[in-house]
């Protein structure tokens, strides 16, 4: 079967000025035979589409690739195949609701989402010192499991995508373990909507410490096994060395934050630099690796695994000193009733606020049909509130006018700036190495195009 190349550029509209004189199919062709054409022609230059379907642009991304033979000479993002209008959709949502929203952003890493989002109400509400020190905790917990997960299938893709399946397929056995964790406490693998305006839905459950403690053993015997099959791999280490090269001052030119931000050597991270539900308190390191290239950022990752476990085992500690103590807020106008216990049918109910509210006081059944249909009114202002993501730099600015929904939802998703990195990491370099670039970057599209 033959490559169909048409005279006329096919998907050129009615009145569009043809962009190209000659369009080629891959509809079971060879590439020699569209080389060979091209010779013919004695022009090199060939426009091709990696994705929107590809699996190496890390979901529905789309890059406008120009080349001269296999050398990339211009490189442009295509983006907004995921858009969901999240964003606009808040609008029209109580401040609580929109939680259900925000955690389907970056659904890789959905708690940080969450964290950003209520930390900017609870700000707009001026109560982020009401907060109660065990949400707190159970927040932090939370994050840092969750960069564990999202660094490991940043890792296990991108190993997967040069070719190292194994580190695929044991990145996602431990993710695995973090996500049936993460289950057990909040009812779902991901988009939680766990993480709530003045706290977080529910505590752990009865078996949630022992289950944390088998979590932490678990990582602490397998995660050596990724620095055994990557770091002291000359294959591996050649494949992404001096490939997608960002050094600082591109970096802060083009706002790339996160791991190929430390990749550089400076240890730029919110959870030291602007902190956030404690982290002030908690001992850990920010890791840094000075080669501006696809190998430090992964070693970072590698590295930062270590350091969230460390987190973890200082949030386990403080979870048992902090056993019984409330995980909402408590003033009633703005926490939701939450109180889950395990039913009988192995659900969870909120069995004691229902016996309340609907057989012991009218008051509070109505304030409980209010606060869920009406919602909590924001005081008139606007905020801007940062978090360090496993991606980098994740940001939520929201304006109210004083009523029970957003005025305006905005995120800064660090996917969305990392992507216009792609053509200083990528032109002049080869094809091949675009899928070593996208990985390092490690976008979401679902945060991306919102």
């Amino acid at each position: 079967m033959s490559t169909h190349a048409a005279t006329e550029d096919i998907f050129a509209g009615s009145g569009d000025e043809p962009k190209a004189d000659r369009v080629y199919l891959a509809q079971g062709g060879d590439w020699a035979d569209i080389a060979g054409e091209q010779a013919e022609r004695g022009d090199e230059t060939i426009v091709v589409n990696m994705g929107p379907q590809h699996p190496s642009t890390h979901g529905v991304l789309r890059l406008i690739l120009e080349m001269d033979g296999e050398t990339v000479t211009s490189i442009r993002p295509g983006i907004g195949f995921l858009h969901t209008g999240i964003e606009k959709n808040m609008e029209f949502k109580t401040w609580t609701q929109g939680v259900t929203y925000v955690t389907r952003m970056d659904y890789v890493a959905p708690l940080f989402n969450e964290v950003a989002y209520c930390l900017a109400v609870e700000k707009l509400l001026g109560i982020t010192d009401d907060i109660p020190e065990r949400a707190s905790i159970i927040r932090v917990l939370v994050m840092e499991l969750n960069r564990i997960a999202s660094h490991l299938v940043a890792m296990g893709t991108g190993g997967m995508e040069i070719g190292a399946l194994t580190v695929m397929t044991i990145a996602f056995r431990e993710r695995e373990m973090i996500l049936d964790f993460l289950e057990g406490l909040s009812g779902l693998r991901m988009n939680h909507a766990y993480v709530r305006p003045g706290g977080v839905a529910n505590d752990l459950p009865e078996d949630g410490i022992s289950h944390l403690r088998t979590v932490i053993d678990w990582l602490k015997k397998h995660l050596p096994e990724y620095a055994t099959f990557c770091n002291e791999n000359p294959i591996f280490i050649n494949r992404l060395s001096n490939v997608g090269v960002l050094d600082l001052s591109a970096c802060m030119a083009l706002g790339v934050t996160g791991p190929r931000l430390r990749g550089t050597g400076y240890g730029y991270d919110l959870r030291r630099m602007q902190p956030y539900c404690g982290y002030e308190t908690y001992d850990f390191d920010v890791v840094t690796w000075p080669s501006n290239d696809c190998y430090g950022a992964f070693r970072i990752r590698l590295q930062e695994c270590w350091e969230s476990l460390k987190i973890v085992e200082q949030c386990l500690e403080r979870l048992e000193r902090t056993q019984g103590q409330p995980v909402m807020v408590a003033d009633k106008k703005i926490a939701w009733p939450a109180q889950l216990a395990l039913g009988p049918d192995g659900q969870g109910n909120s069995n004691e606020h229902i016996k309340h509210i609907m057989g012991e006081s009218m008051e509070a059944l109505i304030h409980h049909f209010k606060i869920v249909t009406e919602g909590f009114k924001v005081p008139v202002g606007q905020v801007y509130q940062a978090i360090e993501s496993p991606k980098g730099e994740l940001a939520c600015h929201l304006v109210s006018d004083g009523g029970t929904r957003p005025y305006r939802a905005h995120f800064r998703d660090p996917g969305f700036n990392h992507l216009q990195a792609i053509p200083a990491m990528c032109e002049n370099g080869m094809m091949s190495d675009v899928v070593v670039a996208v990985a390092s970057l490690d976008p979401v599209l679902g945060g991306v195009d919102r």
